[in-house]
């Protein structure tokens, strides 16, 4: 714990975190999580909190620290949209892992109560109802999808990139691929002849895998690229290579696909474009094309359904299409309804 010091000043935490890997936790989360508490723990120290002992008031104390922090790209929270101040989405981060640190506690007979709100309303008799609030409010935007000349912006700058930038985009994009399941595709995962890709269970977020098709289009570059990768290796395994001196033939890592489409999106003139907007983006097109909800959780890999609609965005104008047809067939039924009081009795 040499990159967290605070860490070890608290047997406890370190205990959790050894129990949370032991359980086979991912790596990245496990170091999500060692962050968030060693944050907290490190406050505790400035505040003179015993955090083993901490209640809803001095969790309060950390809230507000958390929300005067000053962001790296400004010093005050204006709205959402500022870009100013910590994301809410970072707020939260940081309060289920302590949320979840003082839950072992609970479990290992340590403490009674959880001072950390899980902002949930069990229903019950009257009153008697559970009603606890979270300790902030939970913001949920909308997924940003590029226009379609950002889109064009895009893909006119992607024809000049290389082979392998160029099939990455384009398989994210037909199989709405997340980043670890893009950079960890395998050769043996691949079935040209019927253009599909397995998606293996433990590369995903939710652990569970699926077989997802992609285009005539894709499986050209893919062909084109198979051909280009056995100069650079015959061997089996991840499928995206480095082409660097320093890394040649060596798998790329996440940070290196990020890289690339931020340079593309810059040079596009579309900055908030990212690795996850081909996601987005693919979940959309198919709720545009027709698509059932649940199809589309299926496709995505989504356990709730809930998840598959923070996922798709229908433009105002999108919306407003399908209510006037909606709204055009009521009426149609209706004048239909009233035609029959013609033959009624006189």
């Amino acid at each position: 714990m040499r990159r967290w010091p605070a860490l070890g000043h608290c047997p406890e935490a370190l205990e959790w975190l050894r129990v949370q890997a032991d359980l086979g936790l991912a790596p990245r989360t496990l170091e999500a999580y060692s962050r968030g508490l060693a944050d907290y723990l490190g406050v505790c120290a400035r505040e003179g909190i015993d955090p083993l002992g901490a209640g809803r008031a001095e969790v309060a104390r950390y809230v507000r620290d958390l929300t005067r922090r000053p962001h790296p790209r400004g010093t005050t929270v204006v709205s959402i949209e500022s870009g100013a101040g910590l994301a809410n989405a970072t707020l939260q981060q940081r309060l289920v892992v302590v949320r979840l640190f003082y839950d072992h506690l609970i479990e290992e007979g340590r403490r009674d109560t959880n001072p950390v709100g899980r902002g949930r309303y069990t229903p019950g008799r009257a009153f008697g109802g559970h009603r606890e609030r979270g300790l902030i409010p939970r913001f949920t935007k909308q997924p940003w999808i590029p226009t379609e000349a950002e889109w064009q912006q895009l893909l006119t700058v992607a024809r000049q990139a290389p082979l392998r930038t160029r099939l990455m985009l384009a398989l994210a994009y037909d199989a709405a691929l997340r980043r670890e399941e893009l950079c960890s595709l395998q050769t043996d995962d691949l079935d040209p002849a019927h253009r599909t890709l397995r998606v293996r269970a433990e590369t995903t977020k939710t652990r569970r895998g699926r077989v997802v098709p992609y285009s005539e289009a894709t499986g050209i570059l893919l062909q084109q690229y198979l051909a280009w990768r056995r100069e650079l290796s015959h061997a089996r395994g991840l499928l995206f290579l480095s082409e660097s001196r320093r890394n040649r033939a060596r798998p790329i890592t996440l940070w290196t696909w990020s890289k690339v489409v931020r340079a593309l999106a810059l040079r596009a003139d579309v900055p908030r474009f990212s690795t996850h907007t081909l996601r987005h983006l693919c979940l959309t097109d198919l709720a545009r094309a027709g698509w059932e909800l649940h199809a589309i959780a299926r496709f995505a890999g989504h356990r709730n359904v809930a998840t598959t609609l923070q996922y798709i965005h229908l433009s105002g104008r999108e919306l407003a299409a399908k209510f006037t047809h909606s709204m055009a067939h009521v009426h149609a039924s209706r004048r239909a309804a009233l035609a029959e009081l013609v033959g009624g009795q006189a």
